[in-house]
This record gives C-alpha cells, structure tokens and sequence, in this order.
C-alpha cells in the first residue's frame, strides 16, 4: 500500500498551467479592426490637383470643330462679292434701259414708246429686274457682312435661283419682242423721219440685252449654290 502511495502522483503543477491558459484564452476579447474604406478608383488630372479643382466625374468632351475654316470662308466671302457684281451689272443695265425707254418721246407728233405693246412690255420687264436685283443686292450686302441669309439657306438658295430663272427669261422675252419690233419699224421707213426715236430704242433694247446677260451669270451662280446644298447640305461647296 505505501508502496502504491509512493509511486501514484497527480501533476498538479500541469493543470494549473492548463486552467490559467484557458481562463486567458476565453477572457480574451476579441476585437477585429474595421476594412479599409475602399480605393477611389476615380482619376485625378494632374492639372486640376495642381489648381485645387475638383476632378469632374464625365470626361472633358473637345468643342465641336467650326463649320468653316479661315480659308473656306475667304472663298465664300469671294464667291458671294462675284454674285454681287453680277446683281450690280443687272441692275445697272436694267434701270438704263427703263430709263432710255421712258424718255424715248419727241413730242406731240413723235413717236412715243407707250404706243406700241412691245416697248412696254420692255419697260415693265426691265423694271421689274431692276427692282429684283436691288433686293438681291441687299441680300448679298447681308451675307457678305453678316455670313448669313436673309431667310433661311434652303429657302434662299431656290428662291435665288427660282427667280433668277423666272425673270431671266422674262427680261429675255421682252428684248426680243422689242428687237423685232424695231426691226419692223425700220422695213416700213418709219425710222426715216424718226431716226432719233429709233436710235434711243435700239439702245434702250440692247442695255436690256446686257441686264440678261448678267442676270443669266446670275443665275448659274445662283444654281451652283443648289448643286452644293443638295449635294453637301451647304450653299458652298468646302
């Protein structure tokens, strides 16, 4: 039995070791540290970190590029001043005519222009150009200025051209119903003893001619412009 007794022995000193680790471990508290916030996956310019500014969250988008350039604007500034010469010269011819037409009365016993249908019809026509040009020389005076139409592009581009045509042909009828006109007068002898009459009628016909002439130049420049605006949605062809 003493035996026994001296060989049983209880490690006490191993359990205590155990009992205060455990008591530490379940003592212990715990605490987890909050996550990182999350990266900012936004970037800054260095340009506006260096000037203080907040970075803009949409991309900077480039302004959009001008319709005309320097140059393409010199050549329609050239290309309308060519119109407007050729309005002025329209105009120009076309008042003279009426101008010689209306003065064409000798007296009492002459002949006078408003007797025969053909000179009035020439009076009228050469009016009614001359009027139109001075409009049309206003537009172009506008466009030069201002890089713009009077109305709208679509709008003036057939309306120049439409009118070009309509009164072109109508300046045209009216010269060649006063050429024959005049020629008959001089079959008949009348132009004998009315030589002066027949003189400034003949000049008030050919000035007429002219105004057609350039009214017709007119008139290709006028269509040009519709070519370009069907073909590039633009007067001018860039």
């Amino acid at each position: 039995m003493q035996t026994l007794e001296n060989q049983t022995f209880f490690p006490t000193d191993k359990v205590f070791s155990h009992l205060f680790f455990f008591s530490r471990l379940f003592s212990h508290d715990f605490s987890f540290s909050p996550s990182p916030p999350p990266l900012s996956t936004t970037m800054r310019s260095p340009q506006s970190l260096r000037n203080g500014d907040t970075a803009s969250p949409h991309p900077r988008i480039p302004p959009p590029h001008h319709f005309h350039s320097t140059v393409s604007a010199q050549k329609l500034r050239r290309f309308n001043t060519v119109i407007l010469i050729f309005r002025l010269a329209s105009f120009c011819f076309s008042l003279a005519a009426s101008v010689f037409m209306l003065t064409n009365s000798r007296g009492s016993n002459s002949l006078r222009w408003y007797d025969f249908d053909a000179f009035r019809f020439v009076v009228v026509a050469n009016g009614i150009v001359a009027l139109y040009s001075l409009f049309e020389m206003a537009a172009s005076v506008w466009e030069i200025s201002k890089g713009a139409t009077v109305f709208p592009e679509i709008l003036q581009v057939w309306f120049d051209f439409g009118h070009d045509q309509v009164f072109a042909y109508l300046l045209l009828s009216a010269d060649a119903a006063g050429t024959a006109l005049a020629r008959t007068l001089r079959r008949t002898n009348t132009c004998t003893s009315e030589n002066a009459f027949c003189v400034q009628t003949d000049i008030a016909i050919a000035l007429g001619y002219g105004g057609f002439l350039f009214l017709g130049f007119s008139s290709l420049l006028s269509g040009f412009r519709v070519v370009c605006y069907i073909i590039n949605g633009s007067r001018f062809h860039i």
